[in-house]
């Protein structure tokens, strides 16, 4: 890289760092006249990926990645896109791509937040890792039956043995014997509703009493099958074990603690959406489906076909890519960034053998390179941490007909992409904390 081009990127961060200080400045005093007849216990934090603009990582360096990702956008027909990149714990890129709300005429910038879907299982996986640390619970701590953590279903309605013998550590690793065999009971509400003889909507604890009373696919810890049921369980512990909520505990004990403010959990519906939440597409020819509700409407799958929320700690995270590296940053054991864990528990979580998965993480190899997908309906997400010190995270808000293959077309894509960038600007994104 040319010292001009390295002189012209420090310049752009310090221009932009000041409007950003600027920015803070007026709305903190807008805040402090708002609430001028109101107690203040704290001033409001203001998160990260709001301090960040599209203009800031208006890059000479970053053309030819941007180019193919724009391209592969028209390919795949995706409305849009956000992707972050961190290079030893330094945040260096993050940026939107396509249209936020195309029909409110709202483009994608950094300062949006997306649906993560399973890279939402990280999330909850380092709580229940923290709880471990804390000596709350072990990971060989049992979920269902006498002395179990949680009180449902009753020891007498357990018909199948096996299911007293499942640990915090088989639903971490998806080897908690549960399979997909009927279907996903959490993309099968109606289906749960007649088995569970009820005309409502099923709430989670319903569905984790009738899935626990029955017969499992295998012995726990001696099989793997992936299971977003294994996840919605783990959330119900934290909330039993806690007193708080999912949400509460991990925003408070995992994500404030990084230093990450706007991750939240999603809602079903477009008019339920956070005021910087994109709105999700799907393919044009993708059929409408009757509503998870029960209503008999029919409905797009991202807009009450599925209910997203009640997935919780499984898929039902939305977050900006710049928070989400924040957060893999505070979980990996290097020194940059303070750790929210301690690296025993990063050891755990990101071994793994032939036969078992890593904890929250999809792929972890023993070269230091892990990986995590998400997709849903309306949204796809890939991270990846690599050995070389770069990492990454893309999510749209489209999904592609390809489903859950979908990510191996971002993996290649962000690959070229990255190979294409000669070098990077050196500078922190994530030192536009300091300004608050």
């Amino acid at each position: 890289m040319k010292k001009a081009s390295r002189k012209g990127s420090r310049l752009r961060l310090f221009i932009f760092a000041s409007a950003a200080v600027i920015i803070l400045t007026v709305s903190l005093g807008i805040n402090s006249i708002r609430n001028s007849k109101e107690e203040i216990d704290e001033p409001q934090e203001l998160s990260l990926n709001l301090l960040i603009t599209n203009e800031l990582n208006d890059l000479e360096e970053t053309r030819k990645l941007d180019s193919q990702i724009e391209r592969f956008m028209r390919e795949w027909q995706l409305k849009g896109a956000s992707l972050a990149v961190m290079k030893d714990e330094k945040l260096i890129y993050s940026k939107g791509y396509g249209w936020a709300d195309e029909e409110m005429g709202v483009r994608m910038e950094p300062s949006h937040i997306l649906r993560i879907a399973s890279l939402s299982k990280l999330i909850t996986a380092a709580g229940i890792m923290k709880l471990a640390e804390d000596s709350i619970i072990s990971l060989d701590s049992r979920i269902f039956g006498k002395g179990g953590l949680l009180p449902f279903p009753a020891d007498e309605d357990i018909s199948d043995p096996r299911v007293r013998r499942i640990t915090i550590e088989h639903l971490l690793r998806h080897r908690g014997g549960f399979t997909l065999r009927a279907g996903d009971p959490m993309f099968s509400t109606k289906l749960m509703s007649s088995r569970l003889k009820i005309d409502s909507v099923p709430c989670n604890d319903q569905i984790i009493e009738y899935c626990a009373s029955r017969r499992l696919g295998f012995d726990p810890g001696n099989g793997t099958r992936y299971s977003n049921l294994g996840y919605v369980i783990l959330s119900r512990v934290i909330e039993e074990v806690t007193g708080m909520s999912y949400e509460d505990y991990i925003k408070n004990e995992i994500l404030k603690p990084a230093g990450i403010v706007d991750m939240h959990i999603a809602n079903n519906y477009y008019e339920e959406r956070y005021p910087n939440e994109v709105r999700y597409y799907e393919p044009s020819n993708e059929p409408l489906v009757e509503s998870y509700n029960g209503s008999g409407q029919m409905a797009q799958r991202c807009y009450g076909g599925n209910n997203i929320k009640a997935l919780q700690g499984a898929g039902a995270w939305v977050g900006s890519p710049s928070e989400i590296l924040l957060f893999v940053a505070s979980i990996d054991g290097k020194s940059g960034v303070a750790d929210i864990l301690s690296n025993e528990s990063i050891r755990i979580m990101t071994s793994s053998t032939s036969q078992t998965l890593p904890i929250g993480w999809a792929k972890a190899t023993s070269s230091g390179e892990w990986s995590r997908t998400g997709t849903l309906s309306g949204s796809s997400a890939l991270l990846k941490y690599q050995k070389n010190g770069i990492s990454w995270i893309l999510v749209t808000n489209t999904s592609s007909w390809k489903g859950a293959t979908f990510p191996r077309q971002i993996d290649r894509l962000i690959k070229n992409g990255l190979n294409r960038v000669s070098e990077w600007p050196e500078r922190d994104l994530f030192e536009l904390r300091i300004l608050q």
